[in-house]
């Protein structure tokens, strides 16, 4: 199959947000320490938080052009010294490809899966050793179908051969990807963890944890995560709020592909009632499988403009006693220099590690 090049996901591990010691600086700088030259070693200080950030306008559009000085980062309110600021399109991450093998992902399985492709190929150059993955598939249970790799073929053999059908374990699947892989050296600082969902995110198979189980392991995995939703226009999920929850709260989106606008523009199309209130499109003339291609297309680029087009900010917290004691600690980001810019980051961070890590490569 020849790989089409869509202009353009993660992995959790049982690390803290902020406590991930690698190289330690005895003193903090005096203002952000800038991105090193390609190849120099990144000096990371203890118990600093890193924040992916994305910044768009109200149309959309990514905004690529501020500075350290424009973000104010606020942790319980205080605000925080930047020690660490980068915005480079090629910064290095690790991303878990979490594919939905249920009976839900049927209707439009060939189109996903291609799409799928298009996206484990962009996201994985083979030419660039600095981008490792690894896909989770799940059904009726969860499995690491291809552990972490660079190399790209690997997990799109697996997902050419793969076929839905089945209950569907994705809250195991979060599981299994923040406990059941190898971790790549620098995590998370470089590379930095990604997981992209393809699927609904509708549970109905999971055993070894629940939901806020879930939103919590990944918050202390250092985790940002994105979805392609498979849901199609005019059918109810219950767990549509659970996917956007998941998503927004560890600093990612959804998309949806499928919505009711797709249809809007192509001629021939009727929406029939059916049973429970739901409605469907039933084929007419007009370019039905050319809008359900391109829209998905959409989907791709959308999640991979958003992954390459980060801020990375670090700091050491400076809390008050009261805020050093909490459990969980509030995170929030403004840009007062730019009004009405549409801020994506993670909602904040557990101060406390997990007692376990999977080994490293």
């Amino acid at each position: 199959m020849l790989r089409r090049i869509v202009p353009l996901f993660a992995l959790c591990v049982l690390l803290p947000l902020a406590a991930v010691p690698q190289q330690t600086t005895a003193d903090q700088p005096k203002g952000p320490q800038q991105e090193p030259p390609s190849g120099l070693r990144i000096a990371v200080q203890v118990n600093e938080v890193i924040l992916p950030v994305t910044v768009t306008d109200g149309k959309g559009k990514f905004v690529s052009n501020l500075e350290a000085k424009d973000f104010q980062v606020l942790d319980e309110g205080k605000q925080q010294r930047l020690t660490f600021f980068s915005h480079n399109s090629k910064q290095p991450i690790v991303v878990g490809f979490l594919v939905d093998l249920s009976n839900s992902s049927r209707i439009y399985w060939n189109i996903f899966q291609d799409a799928t492709m298009d996206l484990v190929w962009n996201l994985l150059p083979a030419e660039d050793k600095r981008f490792s993955g690894y896909l989770i598939t799940f059904a009726n249970d969860a499995e690491v179908a291809v552990n972490t790799t660079q190399d790209a073929d690997k997990i799109t053999d697996v997902l050419r051969k793969s076929r839905p059908g089945g209950a569907a374990a994705f809250y195991d699947a979060i599981y299994m990807a923040c406990t059941s892989r190898t971790l790549v050296h620098g995590e998370p600082y470089e590379p930095r963890r990604i997981l992209i969902v393809i699927g609904d995110g509708h549970d109905t198979a999971s055993r070894k944890i629940s939901f806020e189980q879930v939103v919590e392991l990944a918050k202390r995995s250092l985790v940002t995560i994105y979805a392609i939703s498979t849901q199609s226009f005019g059918f109810v999920n219950k767990s549509e709020d659970e996917l956007e929850r998941l998503t927004n709260e560890t600093g990612g989106h959804v998309e949806y592909p499928l919505n009711k606008d797709l249809y809007k523009d192509v001629s021939g199309y009727i929406s029939v009632p059916k049973d429970a209130g739901n409605y469907v499109y039933e084929a007419g003339t007009g370019g039905y499988a050319a809008e359900i291609s391109g829209a998905i297309t959409s989907a791709i680029v959308g999640i991979t403009g958003d992954i390459t087009s980060q801020y990375i900010l670090r700091y050491v917290p400076e809390n008050s006693p009261d805020a050093k004691t909490k459990t969980y600690h509030h995170i929030k980001v403004l840009i007062p220099s730019v009004p009405g810019v549409v801020i994506r980051a993670r909602d904040g961070y557990y101060p406390a590690a997990l007692p376990a890590q999977p080994p490293a490569q």
